[in-house]
C-alpha cells in the first residue's frame, strides 16, 4: 500500500503544480481589477463576476454550449460503433485500427485543423472533385461557418470517446450477452438493456472529455470559422492576450469551469439513473 502511494506522487505533484496552482490563480485573478495599462491592479471587486453574465456572453456561452452537445453526440454515435467493432474483429487486426485512432495525435493540432481549409476551400479538394464530376456548378461554401466548425471539432476529438469506449467494452462480460441472447432477447434489446448500461462508464467518460474539451476549444474555431463563429474560448483568449484584460479572462473561465462542473455533475447522474433502471428491468 505504500508503494503504491509512493508511484502515485509524482501525478499528484503534476497536476497540483500545472492544474491547481494555475486554476487557484485564475480564481484570485478573477476578483481582481485590471489597471490603466493592463496590470492587474490587487483590488477586491465583483465586476468581473457580474460583467461575466452581461448578455453578449451569456449568448456565445449559450453558442459554444449547442456546438459542444451536438459535437459530443456526433462522436458518440461515430466512436461508439466503431470501438465495438474493434472489439468483434479478428485480434490480428485490432491493433491496427487502434493504431488509425491514434495516428492523428501523432501531427500538430494546428496543422491539422489547417489540412482541412486545403480540403474544404473553395479550391481544395471536395470542391474540385465535385466541380470535376458536374455535381456542382459553382464552389460550395464548406468554410468560416458552424458546420465546418463542428467537423473540425469531431475530427479533433474523436479519439478521446473511441479509446475510453473501448476499454470498457473490452471488459465487458460476454457470459451475460449469451445469457440475454439464451433468454430470447434480440440483438438490439441485447444491446440496450445489457451491453449499453454495462458500458456506460466509458460513455460517460469519453462524453465528459470531449464536451470539456469542446468548451473550452479556441484553435479550430479560429481556423475554420474565421471571423464569424466565435466561442467562449476565443473571448477568453482574446481576453487575456488581446485586450490584456487578465481579470475579465480570469473571471470567465472561473464561470466556464463552474458551469461545466454543474452540467457534467448532471449528465453524469442523469447516466447513472438511467444505469439503475437498465439493471432494474
Amino acid at each position: 500500500m505504500r508503494k503504491g502511494k509512493w508511484l502515485a506522487l509524482p501525478a499528484a505533484v503534476w497536476l497540483l503544480v500545472f492544474f491547481l496552482v494555475p486554476l487557484l490563480a485564475v480564481m484570485v485573478f478573477s476578483f481582481f481589477q485590471r489597471g490603466t495599462y493592463g496590470e492587474i491592479v490587487m483590488t477586491f471587486t465583483l465586476e468581473n463576476i457580474s460583467r461575466a453574465f452581461d448578455s453578449l456572453y451569456i449568448s456565445v456561452l449559450w453558442e459554444t454550449l449547442k456546438i459542444a452537445i451536438v459535437t459530443t453526440v456526433l462522436c458518440l454515435l461515430m466512436g461508439y460503433p466503431f470501438a465495438y467493432t474493434v472489439t468483434v474483429v479478428d485480434r490480428k487486426w485490432q491493433p491496427l485500427l487502434l493504431l488509425l485512432v491514434t495516428i492523428p495525435f501523432w501531427i500538430n493540432f494546428l496543422v491539422r485543423s489547417y489540412a482541412w481549409i486545403v480540403i474544404l476551400r473553395s479550391q481544395g479538394l471536395v470542391n474540385t472533385v465535385l466541380l470535376n464530376l458536374g455535381v456542382i456548378d459553382e464552389p460550395l461554401k464548406l468554410l468560416y461557418n458552424t458546420p465546418a466548425v463542428i467537423l473540425g471539432m469531431v475530427y479533433s476529438l474523436l479519439p478521446f470517446m473511441i479509446l475510453p469506449v473501448y476499454a470498457s467494452i473490452e471488459q465487458l462480460d460476454k457470459r451475460k450477452l449469451e445469457a440475454a441472447y439464451d433468454l430470447g432477447a434480440s440483438p438490439l434489446r441485447a444491446f440496450w438493456h445489457v451491453t449499453l448500461p454495462m458500458t456506460m462508464s466509458g460513455v460517460v467518460t469519453g462524453s465528459i472529455l470531449v464536451f470539456v474539451s469542446s468548451i473550452g476549444m479556441f484553435v479550430v474555431s479560429d481556423v475554420m470559422g474565421g471571423s464569424k463563429v466565435s466561442l467562449i474560448g476565443n473571448v477568453i483568449q482574446n481576453q487575456f492576450l488581446g485586450a490584456r484584460d487578465w481579470p475579465f479572462g480570469s473571471a470567465l473561465s472561473l464561470v466556464i469551469v463552474l458551469f461545466s462542473i454543474l452540467l457534467i455533475y448532471l449528465y453524469y447522474r442523469a447516466a447513472k439513473v438511467y444505469n439503475y433502471e437498465s439493471k432494474g428491468e
